[in-house]
């Protein structure tokens, strides 16, 4: 971000995404599980990061690296949903293509509608 100091910017980010990355994994955890877990954090994700994106003309540029930035990127994850559903590939394609399709089609649907409700609000 113009203007702040690199050294804020970084400790904003690794501050989201410490707690972003302890919600992952505390999520991933019975009883919901890898899949389910990884699952429910990639649309929450990316839910929140799309009113985010909604609210940026209005978020102080702080607060996006903080949350955007750092809680959403380090809460969701690409190479987690990548190696499940190629573990889940190896016992059950049918499975592995559904879980892969609901994420994408969820995700996006959860970033669309977050930006949308966002949008409304300012």
């Amino acid at each position: 971000m113009s203007g702040m100091p690199w050294l804020l910017a970084a400790a904003l980010v690794a501050a989201g995404g410490a707690v972003g990355a302890m919600l992952r994994h505390l999520l991933s955890r019975p009883p919901l599980g890898p899949v389910r877990g990884v699952l429910l954090v990639n649309l929450v994700g990316a839910a929140a990061l799309g009113v985010l994106v909604g609210l940026a003309d209005a978020l102080a540029p702080w607060l996006f690296l903080l949350l955007g930035t750092g809680l959403c990127g380090a809460l969701t994850t690409w190479s987690t949903l990548a190696v499940q559903t190629c573990e889940l590939g190896g016992r059950d394609r049918d499975r592995a293509g559904a879980y892969l399709g609901a994420t994408l089609l969820l995700g996006l649907g959860a970033a669309a509608g977050g930006y949308a409700l966002a949008r409304l609000l300012v």
